[in-house]
Formats: C-alpha cells, structure tokens, sequence
C-alpha cells in the first residue's frame, strides 16, 4: 500500500467476480471514482498488466488501483501563508482554521487567502483539494482535508458515525434549558436568503445534542455534537432554543466588542484513519476570543 496506489489479492472467496465488484465492495470506490481511474493507463492493474472492470478474478489474483489525483487543468493558486498542522501523513492533513479564513476561493474573494490557496503552497502544484468537514469563515478548529479522491470518498462515507466523530466548544448568548439535551428540527433555507437557514418542517433533518460545561454572566460554555452536517446546523439549532450563539450576526446580535464572529470552535475530531485503521484522537485548544467570553 502507497499514498499512489492501493492493493488487494484475491482469495478463493473472490472465485469468478468481476473486477469493479471488487473495486466496490472491497476498496471502497465509488462509482464515479471507478469511471475516473478506468480510463487511466495504469489505473487498474491486474497481475501488473492493464485490466478492466468487466475483467472475471482468480483466486491469488493481484489487483492494484491507482489512487492519486491527476494533475488538475485548473490549479489551485499557491499563497504563501503559515497554517497551524495538527496531523499529516500520506493520505490526509488536519489543520487548526483560524477566524475570518474562508474554506474555498470565491468569485467576490479572489484574491484573499483560503485554506485552499495555503494548502496548495503547502503541498505543490499538483495538489487537489478534497475537504471532509468543511468549516464557516468565522468557525476556528479542526478541519480534515484528503489527499485524494479516494481518501475523501471514505472519510465522507464517516460522517456522522463513530467513524468520524466531531465535536465543538461554543459560547451561547443565554444560558439552555434544560442544560443538556438533544435537539431534533429540520433545517431548510430560509425564504427570499441565498445564505440564512431556519427550522422548517419541510426541511432535511438535523440532530444536534448540548451540554452547558459552565455557566456565567447569562452566557453558557457548551458542548456540541451534530449527528448530521445541515448548513448553519449549529447555529441554527442553537438559536432556535433561544440561544444563539455569541457574536452570531446572522441568527443571534452582532457585538464585535464582545467577539467579532460566531463564538464557535470544532474542538475535536476523533476518527477511524481510512487507509491503517488506526485511531486519531485530535484536539486544538480554545482560541483566546472566546476564552475571553468564559
């Protein structure tokens, strides 16, 4: 096994089965994954020679996939910019996103530096961009990026199981109640906004569960796991208990002298490493605004 390539040899089990059942059931691709690295000259190896997904598969068969992204048409611009890595191998890197970092280069945004943009610097011009837990401009904390398609399909498929568990600290504006609890109302877009979420009852479903860790000045320090990944689903759920989170401009009061974002931090990732299986328990301390706050 390489960060380039992936391997798997063939027992009596896999007697007669066609290549891309193998490729699904037992690497994982997804379809699409599969349609991309057949048409790559080494893509799918059978025995070292060429082979394709409609290939039959004898026992002590071996079957190796290429897993890396090809070089991009498109690059992403390289910005020379410090980032906070708390994990890298490989397959994968985690860093601490600051404050007022946007995850991806926008059309009103261009020239300002994006996780994208530094990672690139930091990886190369071939570098592709695969984020697994995606995180608002003003959300600090853990943030898990693949280094390939591959790597990506699989830490996606984690989301919201015990295979990939995320947690946030939060400062809220009013103290919940009851002071711990699980939060279940679906989320939508709200009317007439490109951007705002609301509860709604023909939205998607959404799953948060609370904890107050302490209390002060009519402000809580909470705990918070999502169960599922709604846009804003936090911050929307937090409010709708009437808690809003602290410095939320868009569902709560805007106090920059209080805070200048949404007093919100992924604190920690716990997941299931998608290639060795191992696992990576990862914290980033609270940033010092909201330590302020508590």
């Amino acid at each position: 096994m390489s960060a380039d390539r992936i391997e798997y040899v063939a027992g009596e089990k896999d007697a007669g089965r066609q290549m891309k059942s193998i490729l699904r059931r037992e690497l994982g691709l997804s379809t699409s994954l599969i349609s991309r690295v057949k048409l790559i000259g080494d893509g799918i190896l059978l025995n070292g020679v060429r082979a394709y997904t409609n290939a039959k598969i004898a026992p002590g068969d071996r079957i190796s996939v290429k897993i890396a992204d090809e070089p991009p048409e498109t690059p992403v611009r390289m910005v020379e910019h410090p980032l906070d890595i708390v994990f890298e191998d490989e397959y994968l890197v985690v860093i601490d996103k600051p404050a007022g970092m946007a995850v991806h280069p926008g059309a009103l945004s261009a020239d300002e530096c994006t996780v994208a943009n530094a990672l690139a610097y930091h990886l190369g011009e071939s570098f592709v961009f695969h984020p697994v837990n995606r995180l608002d401009r003003g959300t600090t904390g853990l943030m898990a990026v693949a280094k390939s398609a591959y790597v990506h399909e699989l830490l996606k498929r984690a989301l919201h199981t015990e295979g990939f568990l995320r947690e946030y600290r939060a400062v809220t504006a009013g103290v919940p109640e009851p002071e711990s609890g699980i939060i279940e109302l679906s989320i939508g877009r709200a009317d007439g906004s490109a951007i705002k979420r609301e509860v709604r009852a023909d939205g998607d479903a959404a799953k948060t569960m609370y904890e107050t860790l302490s209390k002060r000045d009519g402000r809580a320090f909470v705990r918070l796991l999502p169960f599922t990944g709604r846009t804003h689903q936090l911050r929307v759920h937090m409010a709708a208990v009437g808690c809003p989170l602290a410095g939320d401009w868009l569902y709560g009061v805007e106090d920059r002298s209080l805070i200048a974002r949404p007093a919100l931090h992924s604190y920690l990732l716990r997941l299931a490493h998608p290639i060795t299986g191992e696992t990576l328990e990862l914290k980033a301390p609270l940033p010092e605004d909201m330590r302020r706050l508590i």
